[in-house]
């Protein structure tokens, strides 16, 4: 536990200098510090340790810590919209921002399952695209088991609500939501057809690293 503390604290710490570099009088990231904010504030509808349980808020167990806080500080920045998030991350401090994102990339996620049919859809598409329709593989960015790249703010979605992806791939290909760096999942889903969308969504809930 001491070394995963540790390790936390040391990346969120070089995150802070990047994300939030505006930001003066940082102290280096306290899962603990984030685990009072989150059992204050977010347990209500992310669940005990960041697995919801309401199929339409995501979990955020084992998230990047680094997309945390891209999405927290584009809540508190209007750059992401949602009636529940935006009053929830206004109030934030930067601190409480880096803090609650190490809490939350520590914890171990609750998995889920897929639907068998649905998924053996979604697994062609996760792995190989479209390429009929232009739609590019799920893998190329998230990876193989959906795990993502932290750095590059590419989101773990392995083991996420089916609904809550469904949802929000929806939101992107609307473009209600619209923080997705240079438009790349507007894009794609763009090119998405709604029963792409469920499909996809289902394999992702299966999938575990």
């Amino acid at each position: 536990m001491k070394k995963t503390w540790l390790i936390t604290v040391s990346l969120a710490t070089a995150l802070t200098s990047g994300l939030l570099q505006a930001a003066e009088g940082l102290q280096p990231a306290d899962p603990k510090r984030g685990e009072t904010k989150a059992n204050t504030i977010c347990v209500a509808c992310h669940g005990p340790q960041g697995n919801s349980i309401v199929p339409i808020w995501p979990k955020l167990a084992g998230q990047h810590p680094e997309y945390i806080m891209k999405q927290l500080m584009d809540f508190k920045a209007g750059n992401r919209a949602n009636v529940q998030m935006t009053p929830m991350a206004l109030p934030l401090t930067d601190q409480e921002v880096v803090d609650l994102a190490a809490y939350f990339s520590t914890q171990a996620q609750s998995g889920g399952q897929a639907d068998p049919e649905l998924a053996k859809v979604g697994e062609a598409l996760y792995r190989a695209g479209n390429p009929s329709s232009g739609v590019p593989a799920c893998s190329g960015c998230h990876g193989p088991a959906g795990m993502g790249q932290g750095l590059s703010k590419f989101p773990r979605i392995s083991g996420q609500h089916a609904d809550y992806v469904k949802q929000t791939l929806g939101y992107f290909k609307s473009a209600e939501r619209a923080n997705d760096p240079a438009g790349m999942m507007r894009g794609v889903t763009a090119r998405m057809t709604d029963q792409e969308i469920a499909a996809v969504s289902q394999y992702i809930q299966g999938l575990s690293k």
